[in-house]
C-alpha cells in the first residue's frame, strides 16, 4: 500500500469518526429530532458535493435512470443510524453496526471466492476480538429489539454501500449523485413523521456532520475503493470505533480508560498484520 493511499484512508477514517462524534452529540443531547439530523445531514452533503462537482466539472449532469440501489442503501444507513443512537448505547451500537459491516463484506468476498491466507485470517480475528472487547458493556443492561434491529439495518446498508462503491469510476459524481437522490427517499420518509424539532446548534451539527465529514468522507471513500480489496475494506474501517471514542474523550469530555488503550492496541495490530501479510499465491 503506497505512502498517498495510507494518508488518503487516513483522512477518510479520521472524516468517519468525526461525523460520528457529532452525530452523537446532536442526538444525544436532543439538539435536534433523528429525522431532521438525517435530512439535513443529506441536503448539506448533496448542496456541498453538488457546488464540488461543479467546481470540478463546469456543470452538473446527474443520471436519473440509474445509481438508485446505492442512493437507497446511504439513505437506510443514515436514517436508521440516527433512530437507532436515541436509544443503544453509543458502544454497543458502534459494535453492533461495526460487526454487520465486517460480516456482510467478508460474506461477499467469500462468495467472491477473494483469497485468504491464515495469517490474514488472524489479523481479522485479532481486530474483531479488540473491537468486541472495546465496545462490549463491562455491566448490566437492557437492550431494545427494535433499535438493535435499526443498527443492523443501517450496518447492512453501509455494508452493500460499500460494495457498490467498488465500481466507482468519478467519485465526486457517484457520491453528489447518492447524496441528491436519497433526498427523494427522505421526501417519502416524511409522511410517516409525527413529530420534528430542532435548535440553531442541532442545525449547525447538522451542517458539519453532512456537508463537512460526510459529503468529503463518502467522497474520498468511493476515491479509495477501487484500489482496495474487498476485505480489506472492510477490516481499515474497523479502525473507526476506537478513533471516535479517543475523539469523544478530546471532544466530549469522556474517559480515558486503560480499556480503550489497550483494545486500540490489539485492533491496530490486527489491521497491521492482515495488511503486512503476504499475497496468497494463485
Amino acid at each position: 500500500m503506497n505512502v498517498k493511499l495510507l494518508i488518503t484512508i487516513s483522512i477518510t477514517l479520521f472524516f468517519f469518526s468525526t461525523s460520528s462524534v457529532i452525530a452523537r452529540a446532536a442526538l444525544i443531547d436532543n439538539a435536534i429530532d433523528p429525522f431532521s439530523f438525517t435530512s439535513l445531514r443529506l441536503f448539506f452533503g448533496a448542496l456541498v458535493l453538488l457546488i464540488l462537482l461543479y467546481i470540478k466539472d463546469k456543470k452538473i449532469s446527474l443520471d436519473m435512470k440509474s445509481n438508485w440501489t446505492s442512493s437507497l442503501m446511504l439513505f437506510l444507513y443514515a436514517i436508521c443510524f440516527s433512530y437507532a443512537y436515541i436509544n443503544l448505547d453509543a458502544g454497543l451500537g458502534a459494535l453492533i453496526l461495526f460487526a454487520v459491516v465486517q460480516l456482510t463484506i467478508i460474506c461477499f468476498a467469500l462468495f467472491k471466492k477473494e483469497s485468504l491466507t491464515i495469517t490474514k485470517i488472524l489479523g481479522i480475528a485479532l481486530a474483531i476480538l479488540g473491537l468486541i472487547y472495546l465496545l462490549f458493556p463491562s455491566s448490566d443492561f437492557e437492550l431494545s429489539l427494535y433499535h438493535v434491529s435499526l443498527m443492523v439495518v443501517s450496518g447492512l446498508a453501509w455494508g452493500v454501500y460499500t460494495l457498490l462503491g467498488k465500481n466507482c469510476t468519478n467519485a465526486t459524481l457517484h457520491t453528489a449523485d447518492n447524496f441528491t437522490k436519497a433526498l427523494l427517499f427522505i421526501g417519502i420518509f416524511y409522511f410517516f413523521i409525527n413529530e420534528t424539532y430542532l435548535s440553531s446548534y442541532g442545525v449547525f451539527l447538522a451542517f458539519l456532520t453532512g456537508g463537512i465529514t460526510s459529503a468529503l468522507g463518502y467522497a474520498l471513500w468511493y476515491t479509495i475503493l477501487p484500489k482496495l480489496e474487498t476485505m480489506t475494506s472492510g477490516v481499515v474501517q474497523l479502525l473507526v470505533p476506537p478513533l471516535a471514542i479517543f475523539l469523544s474523550v478530546l471532544l466530549l469530555n469522556e474517559e480515558l480508560s486503560t480499556k480503550l488503550i489497550l483494545s486500540t492496541i490489539v485492533i491496530l495490530v490486527g489491521i497491521y498484520i492482515y495488511l503486512t501479510a503476504k499475497q496468497p499465491k494463485a
